[in-house]
């Protein structure tokens, strides 16, 4: 049962901290994550404010600050990526499998569901796999990761493979069309609590570029007239034609077709100004209720859309036939 109106609930409280239950607030403790990689101890130096930091400007000593964060907080002794690809910042892709774990304990009388049997589809899981991975070890869902990219699905699996916690709660399943986004991934039947994506920002490659040298520019402090190859990324992983919004705007449109087996559609939205034509696409496409979740990373703020098809009956049954008891 669809009702005649959708209900949107807006938390638009501007938050400039990380989720409390992120293990990464606070500043980096260098000795403690050299300790348990002691490769990442080359990139450590002393700053102008006596402080322990790298250059965030070298793309090796960003992944092996990764590699240090993922050994010690999340067990995870093997994490690489393929050279050109984006190399994310894992206390902010932490916070969005934060906020997705309230979302699903917001609707669960407070509590957060836990184990193998909440399933979590990645969508655009990149050759990092930090969502999934994140996911699993914090809370022990099962994830489906999907991508376009067969050297980024190769990538994944060779992480997943080579750590024995993960490989038995991570599948990896290509997307053949680059142009859907749950078509030809949700299989007939599949249940999905939550889907995750951070999808491609720009609309063209010559506006990726830009952004990329906005980037590094603001990180070295002086003009950049060159990019550093890691960060430029993937086309894939960075512009689609009509960016953000026509990316959202065909997820919101497929996920109509899956409305019946998943809870949850979720997506980051980079931009503020996205969200009035969002809403109002999900106000189209007859969502029974659409939550805004605003996130906070020290000056960068992004938000997280969510949108369910399910009535009030619907998510109780769900509820009480998927989240009764997980071991």
């Amino acid at each position: 049962m669809i009702p005649k109106k959708t209900k949107i609930v807006k938390k638009e409280v501007a938050k400039t901290s990380l989720h409390p239950r992120n293990k990464h607030t606070g500043r980096y403790d260098f000795k403690r994550l050299i300790s348990g990689l002691p490769e990442l101890a080359s990139f450590v130096s002393v700053n102008e404010y006596g402080s322990e930091t790298i250059d965030f400007f070298n793309p090796l000593a960003v992944k092996m600050l990764n590699k240090a964060l993922l050994k010690q907080f999340y067990d995870i002794d093997h994490w690489d990526i393929p050279s050109g690809y984006l190399c994310p910042p894992v206390p902010g892709r932490a916070d969005y499998v934060h906020h997705v774990a309230d979302l699903l304990r917001n609707h669960n009388f407070g509590q957060i569901p836990m184990g193998k049997g909440v399933h979590i589809l990645d969508v655009g899981t990149g050759a990092n796999g930090i969502y999934s991975i994140i996911s699993n070890r914090e809370f022990g869902w099962s994830c489906v990761g999907t991508d376009v990219d067969d050297t980024a699905l190769d990538s994944v699996r060779a992480i997943y493979k080579a750590n024995e916690s993960l490989k038995e709660n991570i599948i990896i399943r290509k997307q053949a069309d680059s142009k859907n986004t749950f078509r030809g991934v949700i299989n007939l039947g599949e249940k999905y609590d939550v889907t995750i994506c951070n999808p491609p920002f720009h609309s063209s490659l010559e506006e990726s570029q830009k952004g990329s040298m906005r980037k590094l520019r603001n990180l070295k402090g002086k003009k950049v007239t060159k990019l550093v190859k890691n960060f430029e990324g993937m086309s894939n992983e960075l512009w689609c034609e009509g960016g953000e919004l026509r990316f959202i705007q065909d997820m919101i449109s497929q996920s109509k077709e899956f409305a019946t087996q998943v809870y949850w559609f979720t997506s980051l939205v980079s931009k503020h100004s996205h969200l009035r034509a969002i809403h109002k696409l999900l106000r189209e496409a007859k969502a029974v209720k659409v939550q805004t979740i605003e996130m906070g990373q020290g000056n960068k703020s992004s938000r997280i859309i969510a949108w369910t098809f399910l009535d009030k009956r619907a998510q109780q049954e769900w509820r009480g036939e998927r989240w009764g008891s997980f071991e």
